[in-house]
């Protein structure tokens, strides 16, 4: 089994993908230097196959020992959060996650040359495609839509150019997934989240499920909403795009390619709200009152899964009700507990 360095290892996402990497018997290097949510406990955290490392990963130093010592690095450390983070932080989500991302290229670069890594695998984004007018997305179509209007998902489009122009001068391999609208347990609030109230609740992250799960537990009503709930989203399961990236890590066919990982199905704001609702209030009437939309609320996010599951194999096979059977409970208790 190969040993593999993760930035951002105390992310959300993350935490899923050190416990794929564990199970499929990989060695795992996380780094993170806890801005986020400050000092987290991972299930993991003893695992004798697991070393954490509290350190800043725009620390090229650090990173290139680190990285020279592994066969994989999957780089997903970004500053990053709910849609009301794309606005409040606008310009640090730009320059902090440039100089995230150019020292994780330089590291690499040097631990390639120099040492036994072999491949980066680089986290992007479905905000990409935030500029899209046909849909579904594919693989390809980042490059030939306008870029994105926000600074994060602007970001995240050069995150691929760092990957495909250090392959280009230094042949440092690569491969770049796209996760969609991850949803799952363990994300809590932010240290440097700013407090938004919708209605008389105030939102615990700005990601969608989690702030509706929230909302019907606290007993809103009427269901508070921003826009007028017709948007479209691919939720997937933290623990399928887990899957995915470590297949994509892995497969040889991966190599110097790219691929969105998502769900196939489509839900409108108002279709996850009223799900939501009937999990929790089961029979008792749902009515909306629309909050003003974000400007950066994408209406329409449909992404092309057929290449993941044509060259990897991949599919996310978790349906919503699933997700949502794991999700509803955790907020719950955290709710009760006082955490959000």
């Amino acid at each position: 089994m190969s040993k593999v360095l993760l930035s951002g290892s105390a992310g959300f996402i993350a935490g899923y993908v050190v416990a794929e990497l564990l199970d499929a018997g990989h060695e795992v290097v996380g780094i993170d230097n806890y801005s986020k949510y400050g000092a987290t406990t991972k299930s993991y955290d003893n695992h004798e196959r697991y070393t954490f490392v509290e350190g800043d990963c725009r620390d090229v130093d650090l990173m290139t020992e680190l990285a020279a010592d592994c066969d994989h690095f999957i780089a997903a450390a970004a500053m990053i959060g709910g849609i009301s983070y794309f606005h409040a932080y606008a310009y640090d989500l730009l320059a902090t996650n440039e100089r995230i991302m150019a020292a994780s290229c330089d590291a690499a670069i040097r631990a390639h040359r120099d040492g036994r890594l072999q491949k980066v695998t680089y986290m992007s984004s479905s905000m990409v495609f935030e500029s899209a007018e046909h849909w579904p997305s594919k693989e390809g179509d980042e490059r030939n839509i306008a870029p994105p209007l926000s600074s994060y998902g602007f970001q995240k489009l050069a995150v691929e150019y760092y990957a495909r122009a250090a392959w280009e001068q230094y042949r440092l391999p690569y491969t770049i997934v796209r996760p969609f609208n991850c949803v799952g347990i363990g994300e809590g609030r932010a240290l440097g989240e700013v407090e938004v109230l919708s209605g008389n609740v105030k939102l615990a992250m700005s990601h969608v499920v989690p702030d509706l799960v929230q909302k019907v537990v606290k007993n809103q009503d009427p269901l508070h909403i921003l826009g007028d709930g017709s948007q479209i989203r691919h939720y997937t399961y933290g623990g399928d795009l887990a899957k995915g990236i470590v297949i994509a890590m892995e497969h040889p066919d991966a190599l110097n390619n790219d691929f969105n990982l998502s769900t196939a199905e489509s839900t409108t704001v108002r279709q996850l709200a009223g799900t939501i609702w009937r999990k929790l209030k089961g029979d008792a009437p749902l009515s909306f009152v629309s909050d003003e939309a974000y400007e950066y609320d994408v209406q329409k996010r449909v992404p092309d899964v057929q290449k993941a599951k044509d060259v990897l194999g991949f599919e996310a096979t978790t349906t919503l009700d699933e997700m949502l059977d794991e999700v509803i409970p955790w907020i719950e208790a955290a709710v009760q507990a006082g955490t959000i």
